[in-house]
């Protein structure tokens, strides 16, 4: 009998960051490389409103925000601002006990995936960073030049969506759910079908929503801030 596969997923916004990393690295973008584009704020604000009344999905207002903030980028120019949004973004946001924790998880044999909703055209740098083995994510779609368009490819990763595409990783992976040992760390109630998935839960810095799911559930909440 094979030892099972021991697996340690993180979310990334506001798990492994202290902030969301979406809109900042919009920010960056826009007034890095594009200010031209502050002008389309207006069009940004408004997909917010509409979200925030239910007339919208989430989906749609981050395609929105990809649209206005970045329009088509090529692979080269996409690396470019990522490169230079995680130089100033990463020293004062990645938290330490997220770095801690992932060199311990990684010391103990755990396998190291980072599961988020970000796009991993800049994502993919944390997890490079923090040393992540695996990172799954929300794909930008591609043309057929290979630039990356304003629309998201397939699902966003977020929710049971999350859950269901760690699943389809570890079947790519060729890893029987049965033959892994999963811990997960996630700051948000939106992922609790993957807590539940789970067989050992993390709630770290959760919000009220999650926290009272895990004490109900008796899940660890851990402060990383402290």
């Amino acid at each position: 009998m094979t030892d099972p596969v021991k697996l340690a997923i993180y979310d990334l916004d506001r798990t492994i960051t202290r902030l969301p990393t979406w809109t900042p690295f919009l920010l960056h973008a826009v007034l890095r490389h594009a200010p031209w584009r502050l002008a389309f704020v207006p069009v940004v604000l408004g997909a917010v409103a509409l979200k925030g009344v239910g007339l919208i999905h989430r989906d749609r207002l981050k395609q929105v925000m990809h649209r206005a903030a970045l329009g088509t980028l090529t692979p080269a120019r996409a690396e470019r601002i990522a490169a230079g949004w995680l130089a100033r973004f990463g020293p004062a946001q990645i938290r330490a006990a997220a770095r801690a924790q992932i060199a311990a998880d990684a010391a103990a044999g755990y396998r190291i995936v980072i599961a988020t909703a970000a796009y991993g055209f800049y994502a993919q740098g944390i997890a490079d960073e923090v040393g992540a083995d695996a990172l799954i994510a929300t794909h930008a779609a591609t043309d057929a030049d290979g630039r990356l368009l304003p629309r998201i490819a397939g699902a966003n990763c977020y929710g049971p969506t999350k859950r269901a595409m760690i699943e389809a990783w570890l079947a790519d992976q060729g890893i029987a759910r049965a033959d892994a040992t999963v811990r997960f760390y996630s700051d948000h109630v939106s992922d609790v079908p993957t807590f539940d998935w789970a067989n050992e839960a993390v709630a770290v810095n959760p919000h009220a929503a999650l926290a009272r799911v895990a004490r109900a559930r008796g899940w660890r909440q851990v402060d990383w801030d402290g």
